[in-house]
């Protein structure tokens, strides 16, 4: 039952780049609206029944969740970013790269060897995305967009592994309440930063970012988050496979947007990958 409803979760992430197709706002802005709604929805159950939680937060554990939403508010902003300079289904099987920085985390941070599938897992994904990174890159554009695709992929991986290590030790609406919270304030403060105006786009975007806090948000990464607590962190990572299937099929159907034959190709080899990872690890 657990993995099914982390698997529903997959239906709610797929709207995310639809919805961003549909904004007006800047990227930030954007990020920023969504994560206030996504906090302040939040907010009421933590506040309700998780405060002594919350209080009894340890240092390192505030510390390693805040770091995580400043993770998840630049990986928002990066991804949103991405998607208006490259195609919708080349930003998404790049997300899915995920397991190429998940991997390097385990060796470099978590101190752990991979087996011989994991490398191949590893080396699958990292050349399927090559692929799809430099397919249709449409000049200095598309080619900005897959990079910023790749980054936003880094900074995932990032608030992942942060989480894992947090989450057996905190319920869910405490550690996504604080995680959103930070990532709301992280782009806060740069969107002021830059001189980037706040206000003034209409309501679309804000509609937009309620979609986005309920269906990607709630729905998706909390439903995510709380799985981590339940299932190893390579099953989640591995029914996120199903996010660019999804994803490609909305911009087929919404925005006549056709994959090319190397991003198809492309894809299917990131997916094998992580498959391969997700399954070598769980053996293990």
């Amino acid at each position: 039952m657990k993995r099914l409803i982390v698997l529903i979760g997959v239906v709610g992430i797929s709207a995310s780049a639809v919805l961003v197709r549909w904004s007006t706002a800047p990227s930030m802005v954007l990020v920023l609206y969504r994560m206030l709604i996504a906090t302040a929805m939040m907010a009421i159950p933590t506040l309700l029944k998780g405060r002594e939680e919350l209080k009894s937060m340890t240092k390192k554990e505030l510390l390693l969740t805040m770091a995580a939403g400043c993770c998840l508010g630049l990986h928002f902003s990066a991804f949103f970013e991405s998607l208006r300079h490259t195609s919708i289904a080349s930003a998404v099987i790049l997300s899915d790269a995920e397991v190429l920085f998940v991997a390097l985390g385990t060796i470099f941070v978590f101190r752990k060897k991979l087996s011989g599938k994991c490398w191949l897992a590893v080396g699958l994904s990292f050349v399927g995305a090559v692929m799809v990174a430099l397919a249709d890159v449409g000049g200095e554009s598309g080619l900005l967009g897959n990079a910023l695709a790749l980054g936003s992929t880094l900074l995932l991986a990032m608030y992942t592994m942060i989480g894992a290590s947090v989450r057996s030790r905190i319920s869910n609406s405490t550690y996504t309440f604080v995680a959103y919270g930070c990532a709301a304030l992280t782009v806060l403060v740069i969107s002021l930063i830059s001189g980037t105006p706040l206000t003034g786009y209409g309501a679309n975007n804000w509609l937009t970012a309620l979609g986005m806090a309920v269906l990607c948000t709630l729905m998706g990464h909390s439903v995510f988050t709380w799985g981590l607590k339940y299932l190893p962190p390579a099953y989640i990572s591995t029914v996120k496979l199903l996010d660019p299937v999804f994803s490609a099929l909305w911009g087929l159907l919404l925005f006549q947007e056709k994959p090319t034959l190397q991003v198809i190709l492309g894809g299917v080899i990131v997916i094998a990958g992580v498959f391969i990872y997700g399954r070598a690890t769980e053996e293990e």
